[in-house]
């Protein structure tokens, strides 16, 4: 079967993918756009890719109920221990890992990484997902930064970027990370969840389109692309 990844408003994930179950960035609950709430997604492994509330909001929740195993740096990894989520598997940027449902690779993310609490959450990052159809880049919160083009190198199927502006990138620089990546296809996220973050997601891809050779897929929360 397919893999298949549902987005579920702002940066959250739901990837389905050789019978298990990835989450990233679960900010469900709280999310005045997303498609579901904690309670009601299932969860093997749960990406995060940095500290913030608009990124951690669910994972202790979703983690205690389904006993997810949780994916991210050391220092995340050991301040959701303290809460007593002890099944983590830390990581660092430049590593990789092979789960069960394929290999993870932690990228390079330019932006800050604070725990709720304010606590360091470690460097921030991205995620390169290996999986039977091909690499997933997911960019995260992250600006610009000319080492895309070294992350689009390992070939990409599809790029989840951010085009919100303000915390991440904007369209403009956002189109440059697709020119630098070169992935077959890419879908615009981390955006409209507030009107701070509000973007034309249908004009930036028409953009991607007459600029680039990828294929811009534009979703809503709860819409799913099939790899």
């Amino acid at each position: 079967m397919a893999s298949e990844l549902t987005w579920l408003g702002h940066g959250s994930w739901l990837i389905a993918t050789g019978g298990h179950h990835i989450l990233l960035d679960p900010f469900l609950t709280d999310s005045p756009t997303a498609a579901v709430k904690a309670d009601d997604v299932p969860a093997d492994f749960i990406l995060v890719s940095h500290g913030h509330f608009d990124h951690v909001g669910d994972v202790e929740r979703i983690a205690r109920r389904t006993g997810a195993t949780l994916i991210s740096s050391f220092e995340i990894c050991q301040w959701f221990g303290q809460k007593g989520i002890d099944k983590s598997h830390a990581m660092n940027i430049g590593g990789s890992f092979a789960f069960p449902f394929g290999r993870v690779k932690m990228t390079i993310a330019q932006h800050t990484s604070t725990m709720p609490d304010g606590s360091s959450g470690g460097v921030a990052a991205g995620f390169v997902l290996r999986l039977p159809e091909g690499n997933v880049y997911f960019a995260c919160d992250t600006g610009l930064f000319y080492d895309m083009k070294l992350i689009g190198a390992a070939g990409i199927a599809l790029a989840a970027l951010p085009i919100g502006d303000n915390f991440t990138m904007g369209p403009d620089d956002a189109l440059e990370a697709v020119k630098l990546i070169e992935p077959k296809r890419v879908v615009p996220v981390h955006r409209g969840t507030w009107p701070l973050i509000e973007q034309d997601a249908k004009a930036w891809a028409e953009r991607v389109r007459s600029e680039t050779k990828a294929e811009p897929i534009v979703i809503e929360p709860g819409g799913k692309i099939t790899l």
